[in-house]
């Protein structure tokens, strides 16, 4: 989207010697370029962080303070921005499965809005949330995305009539329909084809006395990655334009993660270790797979690796500093010769990395500083 946010090899370097390595740096306005521009070129769509990409209380107050609703999959994550002063009408409780007593807690701390897939959610919902608003998240095939969440959630199309008059005769608000094309989807075809059906269920659940009002497009809009020519503006133009065209009257929402928080980040590793195994060069780092690299593990994301030294290029392995074989992150990487001591630059890390960090072997979590806060002093 537009700029985004990157350390140049003196700034990485100076905020290394002051906070230490490993060190996340976050940009808040690279998040509200983000917000705002996401949001400009979706037009009406109402979008709702998805928490879980990066829950870092700073972006949550960013995007809070910018007028973002919330995508929540957990009573943590509603208890977190309650806590923070977020009205419960901003959220949705988009998880298509729940705990019952979570259901019945979100309900009592003013949480409205629900996401179903199931006829057993459809029976927990109105036992402990009576009266709520439900959207069906319908299953779309799209197994070119990055994370393909449709093998685990949505109900299938040929079901959606049915628990919809389900949802109804329960007694919920049956308000519309939601879906999710998957993590980091690359071109708008995806988005198309699922427009279209949610247009034929609309269609098909007005004419047996369901009427819908409101369409929940899901995330996995794209971020710059290796690899690929992503054209995001054009993409979203198309999905912008499919909306006015099918749905003119609908409420539109959308629950974006990686595409706001995905470029805020930029991770600064140093160079702890160097040998030579089976002719080639590995250099150990003092971050790795169980920490801001675990969206290598669980977000299959391939983070570039920024070096201020020049020269030759060497297939290396980068591997983090666990005591643990699986903590390799890097096989056969282009880069110039490194020596212990040398720092990296990894940018855009800001989605699926601290957020799924953990403390495990003894290492503690990355710090994170806010760059606005911090350049002034370099």
């Amino acid at each position: 989207m537009n700029s985004t946010f990157q350390l140049s090899p003196d700034q990485a370097s100076a905020l290394a010697e002051k906070y230490g390595s490993p060190l996340v740096v976050l940009s808040l306005k690279q998040a509200e370029q983000n917000y705002r521009t996401l949001s400009d070129w979706l037009n009406r769509v109402k979008l709702h962080y998805a928490m879980k990409s990066n829950p870092a209380e700073p972006l949550l107050k960013t995007f809070a303070d910018l007028g973002s609703g919330f995508d929540v999959a957990t009573i943590g994550e509603i208890k977190t921005l309650l806590q923070l002063g977020v009205d419960p009408s901003r959220l949705i409780y988009a998880n298509p499965t729940k705990p019952e007593n979570w259901i019945a807690q979100a309900w009592k701390l003013g949480v409205t809005r629900f996401t179903y897939d199931s006829p057993a959610e459809v029976g927990k919902i109105a036992a402990n949330a009576p009266g709520a608003s439900v959207w069906l998240r319908v299953r779309i095939a799209n197994p070119g995305a990055l994370v393909n969440l449709n093998s685990k959630f949505g109900a299938s199309q040929a079901d959606a009539l049915d628990l919809l008059q389900l949802a109804k005769s329960k007694g919920l608000d049956v308000a519309g329909l939601s879906f999710h094309v998957g993590s980091q989807t690359r071109d708008s075809g995806p988005y198309l084809n699922s427009l279209a059906v949610c247009r034929r269920i609309f269609n098909e659940a007005a004419e047996m006395g369901v009427p819908l009002r409101s369409l929940d497009i899901g995330g996995g809009f794209p971020i710059v990655e290796l690899g690929y020519d992503i054209d995001q503006e054009t993409m979203d133009s198309q999905i912008r334009d499919e909306l006015e065209d099918l749905f003119p009257e609908t409420e539109l929402l959308a629950e974006p993660g990686r595409a706001l928080c995905g470029t805020t980040a930029n991770l600064i590793t140093s160079v702890i270790g160097k040998q030579v195994r089976d002719g080639q060069d590995w250099y150990i780092l003092d971050d790795g797979i169980y920490g801001t690299f675990s969206g290598i593990l669980f977000d299959h994301w391939d983070f570039e690796l920024l070096s201020a030294k020049t020269g030759p290029l060497y297939l290396s392995t980068f591997a983090g500093p666990s005591c643990d074989s699986l903590d390799v992150l890097f096989r056969d990487r282009s880069t110039p010769e490194l020596e212990v001591g040398d720092r990296l630059v990894v940018p855009a890390c800001g989605a699926y990395t601290s957020a799924s960090a953990t403390t495990f072997n003894g290492f503690s979590l990355t710090p994170i500083v806010i760059w606005e806060e911090v350049k002034e002093s370099l």
